[in-house]
């Protein structure tokens, strides 16, 4: 399916019928990247009408010359938003840059959102004024790497913990969500921006909501991520007083890899707050 914005053909996909839940991926990657993970998570839950866009210059939808911000992009998701739900608010997800997306959603239009997830997001955009962990292995296999073959032993080695689960799972998310989203996506395009923190970030400070949002919230971070990191995350939290934040011990920017259990119990949670919500 296409939104058309001027020139700006978005690409999106849906899943379900119900409430609308709009799910913003990060930089780089593609609408498959989140559906991957999230409709494990709908699978026994009707109700819900699961949108799924392809931000500009990635996976199918095309990059714009006028798209020269990260403020054009927040014009862009407003703009889809109201189409994709006319008659009332949505249901907000982000995942890394796209949580950062989402939040800004909330800061200039409060009114589009009924509740609010925020998985690894990215709060400071400036790359070299994140509070990140050091980067280390939680749990080191030698003798397991060593049986295996040279690509997924160039897995193991990055991967936090070197047990065959785990690094079967971060093999998986490589291989099926990270690197065809980054076959697709438009390097130059999205590297004059991103390499920019004046470009890469808003006009303004997102993490000073004119007024807090008082909506059922979700922070999930990782406790070794080491490209967004979780101490930062800290700083928006009280715009969400009824936020859960929860910082995940062996989990890193992939989260959920090797942890769906948890990451569907704390997704199911928010999910069940949502709908209390709305049912009043």
């Amino acid at each position: 399916m296409h939104f058309q914005l001027d020139d700006l053909a978005v690409n999106y996909e849906t899943h379900g019928e119900g409430r609308p839940i709009v799910l913003l991926h990060g930089w780089g990657m593609d609408h498959g990247y989140e559906a991957t993970d999230y409709e494990p998570v709908f699978a026994g839950r009707p109700g819900w009408r699961r949108i799924y866009p392809d931000l500009p210059g990635m996976g199918a939808t095309p990059a714009r010359d006028w798209i020269k911000s990260q403020d054009d992009f927040l014009e862009v998701v407003l703009r889809f938003i109201e189409h994709v739900s006319p008659d009332g608010p949505v249901t907000l997800a982000g995942t890394s840059a796209g949580g950062y997306l989402a939040m800004g959603v909330v800061h200039r239009r409060p009114e589009l959102v009924d509740g609010l997830l925020l998985r690894v997001p990215v709060v400071e955009m400036d790359r070299g004024a994140r509070d990140l962990p050091a980067q280390r292995t939680l749990l080191a296999d030698p003798d397991f790497v060593a049986t295996l073959d040279p690509a997924d032993a160039e897995v193991a080695a990055g991967a936090l913990v070197q047990t065959p689960r785990y690094v079967r799972a971060a093999g998986a998310a490589l291989r099926d969500k990270i690197l065809p989203a980054l076959a697709r996506a438009d390097e130059p395009f999205l590297d004059a921006i991103g390499g920019d923190p004046s470009r890469y970030g808003f006009s303004f400070d997102v993490t000073e909501m004119p007024v807090p949002f008082d909506r059922p919230a979700l922070v999930l971070t990782g406790r070794q991520d080491t490209i967004a990191g979780y101490r930062d995350a800290w700083r928006v939290l009280e715009n969400f007083p009824r936020a859960t934040m929860a910082v995940i011990d062996r989990a890193d920017h992939g989260l959920p890899v090797d942890n769906e259990p948890l990451f569907h119990a704390l997704v199911t949670d928010w999910l069940d707050r949502v709908e209390e919500m709305k049912a009043r």
